[in-house]
């Protein structure tokens, strides 16, 4: 992993003749996401730039990257683990968010494979090292995209703590918007999301460990329901972790949500095996200047970030995130689009 210092953020494209997705290997950023909607007509459905240089610059709320080395954020940067107690930047003041000011996905990963064929797909590796970010112990960590199926994108997130227990929780952070990536708000788009419950929040975002019942509020998605339709009741709009609680599974994969865009008639099904999901509503996009001279504001794109809980490394009854040396953490997530 010498060479990680000198590589340089470039854009791979996977492709199978109905779905076209570009990734870069800074972050393991999906910068473009195309597929068919009604009439056959494809759209670039994911938020992003048209080159390397915004991501380089930090001008992206996290669009379409992974995050790490844990997702979310860690209350006042603070954990203790075997005893030791550990500080993180805090880059969300008062907490840590999403692994620190130079989390994976300002990392530039290094490319081991690129397949193409019917069922093209990139491998991403990445060394985080002892110490990064506050962090302990070296991680080994590998993302896999692959076009499964004509209009199925799977990512498979995998790491392996090297010599320390560690807090591992990735998450992918893409912005979708199923009418267009310059199309407006998700405020139409309608989702529904396979849990019965939330993890609330206090006024810094920070789960207070309560696991809490929604139905009949208006965190509510266990039938679908147009995103808009409570958002005003909810503060700035949604930024909460479900609990994955009540998805039929297929393949060790639990079905989390379905988004569907009426006006394209794009549907997109996600499947994971993680225990939780942040629903996100582009509640802090303001003013970005985006691909093809969009400018994105806020609700532009809905993320669906399937995660361990938020601030479980300090949460007893969250299910734990700490990952011990040898052990294999693994995060999948299944893209299926369709039209309906």
């Amino acid at each position: 992993m010498a060479d990680q210092y000198n590589r340089k953020a470039e854009v791979f494209e996977l492709n199978n003749g109905t779905m076209r997705v570009l990734v870069s290997n800074l972050g393991c950023t999906i910068t473009s996401l195309s597929v068919p909607g009604k009439d056959g007509k494809s759209a670039d459905v994911v938020l992003g730039f048209d080159t390397v240089e915004p991501y380089l610059k930090g001008l992206a709320p996290y669009f379409g990257c992974i995050v790490g080395r844990v997702a979310n954020r860690i209350k006042d940067g603070k954990f203790t683990l075997d005893g030791t107690q550990y500080s993180l930047p805090l880059n969300r003041p008062p907490n840590s968010l999403h692994g620190g000011n130079k989390g994976y996905d300002k990392q530039i990963w290094q490319v081991a494979e690129h397949k193409k064929g019917d069922n093209p797909s990139i491998t991403f590796k990445y060394h985080s090292h002892d110490g990064e970010e506050g962090y302990p112990g070296s991680v080994s960590v590998t993302a896999i995209y692959t076009l499964t199926s004509s209009t199925t994108l799977r990512l498979d997130m995998e790491a392996v703590p090297e010599n320390k227990p560690t807090p591992i929780s990735l998450a992918q952070h893409t912005y979708w918007n199923l009418a267009g990536h310059n199309s407006g708000d998700i405020l139409d788009h309608r989702v529904q999301i396979w849990a019965n419950h939330i993890t609330p929040v206090d006024e810094n975002t920070v789960p207070t460990g309560e696991i809490k019942p929604i139905q009949g509020t208006p965190f509510d998605f266990t039938a679908e329901r147009r995103v808009g339709e409570s958002i005003h009741e909810v503060g700035l709009g949604y930024d909460h972790n479900y609990v994955l609680d009540c998805g039929e599974e297929k393949e060790g994969l639990k079905h989390a949500a379905k988004v569907r865009d009426p006006s394209s008639s794009r549907v997109l099904n996600l499947w994971s095996n993680a225990p939780g999901m942040q629903f996100y509503t582009g509640n802090y996009v303001v003013g970005v200047h985006g691909k093809g001279g969009a400018v994105y504001n806020k609700h532009a794109g809905l993320c669906l970030e399937t995660q361990g809980f938020p601030n479980a490394i300090n949460t007893p009854n969250f299910p734990s995130v700490v990952v011990q040396p040898g052990e294999k953490y693994k995060n999948t997530m299944l893209f299926e689009f369709s039209v309906e």
